[in-house]
């Protein structure tokens, strides 16, 4: 058995792995005005809702069936994963929150796994927000190489762009398509990985983080994003990058609860500079011989 300062050397190690991972993975931002990220906003924040670009403080991997920044593993055929979890959302002179956001997977067959995401936007009269199902995500999780310690995968999926959204998007359709891929390293509890895709209509994501079992019922992950934009809005690239750290909790075998709070840097007030804190449950169900 691992001693604790074994351990937390090789959490350290992780943890500044993941960060260069990032590091390489991101590209250059494409040229435009400084504005886009670091001029210092005025007037009100646009809440995440009203923007296509993906943002990690809906849930780090481990703690939802559809994250961003994900770990390669998936399902066992048979098993299921639901959560339902609520998000709030706090910018410059505005909120939002969602609620509930129901999210479920499902192992098909081996290295296959289908998983949906679907947000409801909560009504805000002061603000003239009516209550709506947000940007829902249809997904199918492939495992291209699961090994002891290295995993990739791929995840083909639709985008349905909620109303609100759509409005800034000229001549875009509703239902988008995307393929993003991620990479997973484990070394005994602990475990590296960063993701990376993109989706028509010129949106782009690559992000990378560390996830660390506590014990047998903690687990706790922090991931670093950034996402882009190669189609001008009012005039500039959309861009945010966002640090997100969470836990989970198995309360019992089938039952947990989970936690996250995401915090966007160097992002402007028009792509929903702010902080995000999200709190939920996790059912899940397999066979024996299902359980990841």
């Amino acid at each position: 058995m691992r001693s604790l300062s074994q351990s937390r050397r090789w959490t350290h190690w992780t943890a500044s792995t993941a960060l260069v991972v990032f590091s390489i993975a991101a590209p250059a931002r494409a040229a435009g005005p400084a504005t886009t990220t670091t001029t210092a906003s005025t007037g009100k924040a646009s809440p995440p809702s009203s923007t296509r670009l993906p943002h990690d403080g809906l849930g780090t991997s481990g703690t939802s069936p559809f994250a961003w920044v994900d770990d390669a593993t998936l399902l066992g055929p048979g098993a299921v994963d639901v959560t339902v979890s609520g998000a709030s959302w706090h910018g410059t002179d505005a909120s939002e929150v969602e609620a509930p956001i129901v999210g479920a997977a499902v192992g098909l067959v081996p290295r296959l796994q289908l998983s949906v995401r679907a947000p409801y936007v909560t009504s805000d009269a002061a603000a003239g927000v009516t209550g709506e199902w947000g940007t829902t995500y249809l997904s199918g999780k492939i495992g291209l190489l699961q090994g002891g310690t290295l995993k990739l995968s791929a995840a083909p999926t639709l985008q349905v762009v909620s109303p609100e959204a759509l409005t800034l998007l000229t001549g875009e359709r509703r239902a988008q398509f995307g393929v993003p891929v991620s990479v997973e390293v484990d070394q005994g509890a602990a475990h590296i990985f960063a993701s990376g895709g993109y989706f028509t209509g010129g949106i782009a994501f690559a992000g990378a983080g560390v996830g660390v079992n506590v014990s047998s019922h903690i687990a706790v992950s922090a991931s670093l994003s950034h996402a882009w934009s190669n189609t001008m809005v009012n005039g500039v690239l959309p861009t945010r990058t966002d640090l997100s750290g969470g836990a989970s909790l198995a309360l019992m075998s089938h039952f947990g609860v989970f936690g996250s709070v995401s915090r966007t840097i160097a992002t402007s007030d028009a792509n929903s500079a702010g902080t995000t804190i999200v709190a939920g449950v996790s059912i899940f169900g397999s066979p024996a011989s299902s359980r990841p």
